[in-house]
């Protein structure tokens, strides 16, 4: 079967590797892909924005591709899948109507409020409505804070703003309808109480009727050690979460995964594809602080190395409403994430660095080599025959060892052999389990 993958980051170099693992996949291709992923398949140089979706689709229709497999949102929240639908070819991911989950945060909260899923008291204001966010942060008292500041649609993960205090509000606020520095996402926001706790990543896989729940990941969302700084796309992860036990998973599902799937089909929307579920956990009780539509990144790329399912397989299923009574399946292994971004990020991004050291592992390919490591790209160029940072997130080096202290060391140990200038990382990914967890 030959299989595509939409995207161009860590999280489809890490798709596409695991596709390659599998036996269905015949040939895989990616649009706009990266040069890890030009190791293992054919990559299209093909935008992927709504104006490009003839183009792909006929790239699939020349190629004779099957199967699609999207990565990033925004072209689910634009409307990819009905495209391709309309075209006649399988694709997965949801639908526009379903992606809003991802796309309008104001949707997802309506959705939570009206069918009761815990989730943090909000309000919701319009630009239009900019005088009355003002006095209504001004009149708050000052153990309100911090507060969350929320931009409805997307934002390329740093739509979500933490406020310590009135004047800081007010700064954001000015940002999102003033300044206008997030666009039209900002055409609407959340203020939120803020919850304090500790945050997990739960993905299913759903096939319209059916919703099968993946192992844990932990995400680190701060460009610094200790949660520092500003929000990023995501410096690293690992999974599973060991200090989440059976009966506070369980909750998570009851109490948020499966009401949500039921409120969905209740709304009408056929959700196909993955569903992703970002949850807080505040003195025992769990509360959904977003929903995304597509894989994590870098969620994914602890996620899939512990997989033992063909992931095509079940890709096929969901799409096919079949998932039925599937199981998944994992190893017993530990799988850290550690994300390598530019100079700058994220208030500004360093391109066109010379990436030295990754020579060492298996020729870049993101597969397995002898000492347990894999190196997904993310933000690289190829230029004669040398591998260029190209802005943002850069590389996502991923470690799997029977323990999270050998996967801590495996990883860290690889990353001292990688250099570009510029090169920033955090040291504490999955400290916290190798500190706790014997």
């Amino acid at each position: 079967m030959k299989v595509l993958v939409i995207g161009s980051g860590g999280r489809e170099h890490c798709l596409a590797w695991k596709l390659a693992t599998g036996s269905n996949a015949s040939r895989i291709y990616a649009i706009p892909g990266n040069p890890g992923i030009a190791n293992i398949g054919a990559c299209a140089n093909i935008g992927i924005s709504k104006n490009d979706f003839d183009a792909v689709s006929g790239f699939v229709e020349e190629e004779g591709i099957d199967f699609t497999i999207v990565g990033p949102e925004a072209p689910l929240v634009e409307g990819i899948t009905d495209h391709f639908k309309g075209k006649g070819h399988e694709i997965f991911g949801p639908d526009m109507s379903a992606a809003r989950l991802e796309g309008s945060k104001v949707f997802t909260k309506e959705l939570c409020v009206k069918y009761g899923i815990p989730t943090a008291k909000s309000i919701k204001f319009d630009r239009k409505d900019y005088e009355k966010a003002v006095s209504y942060i001004k009149k708050l008292k000052d153990d309100d804070f911090p507060l969350v500041l929320k931009v409805d649609g997307l934002a390329a993960g740093k739509g979500v703003i933490i406020s310590s205090s009135k004047e800081d509000a007010l700064v954001e606020l000015a940002h999102c309808f003033i300044d206008d520095i997030f666009g039209p996402a900002s055409d609407s926001i959340i203020i939120e109480e803020f919850i304090s706790g500790f945050e997990v990543s739960l993905l299913s896989l759903c096939d319209g009727k059916n919703i099968l729940p993946m192992v844990l990941a932990q995400d680190y969302k701060k460009i610094f050690d200790g949660d520092k700084g500003k929000n990023t796309g995501g410096m690293g992860s690992y999974s599973p979460v060991p200090f989440v036990d059976g009966p506070l998973f369980n909750k998570m599902l009851e109490e948020i995964i499966y009401p949500s799937y039921e409120a969905i089909m209740k709304e009408g929307i056929d959700y196909r594809g993955i569903l992703y579920g970002g949850i807080i956990v505040s003195k025992g009780q769990p509360y959904l602080l977003e929903y995304n539509c597509r894989f994590g990144d870098p969620e994914t790329q602890a996620i899939l190395p512990n997989l033992e399912n063909d992931l095509l397989e079940l890709m096929l299923q969901c799409c096919r409403g079949k998932l039925g009574n599937s199981t998944l399946k994992w190893s017993n292994s530990k799988c850290v994430c550690v994300v390598l971004a530019s100079k700058g990020y994220p208030e500004s991004s360093s391109k066109n660095d010379l990436i030295e050291g990754l020579e060492n592992f298996n020729n870049n390919t993101g597969s397995k080599d002898n000492s347990g490591i894999m190196v997904f790209h993310a933000g690289t160029k190829s230029q004669d025959s040398k591998i260029y940072t190209n802005g943002g997130r850069v590389l996502g080096v991923v470690a799997k060892a029977e323990s999270f202290i050998s996967s801590r060391k495996i990883a860290y140990d690889a990353i001292s052999k990688i250099r570009f200038e510029g090169m920033q990382y955090r040291t504490d990914i999955a400290k916290r389990v190798e500190e706790e967890i014997t």
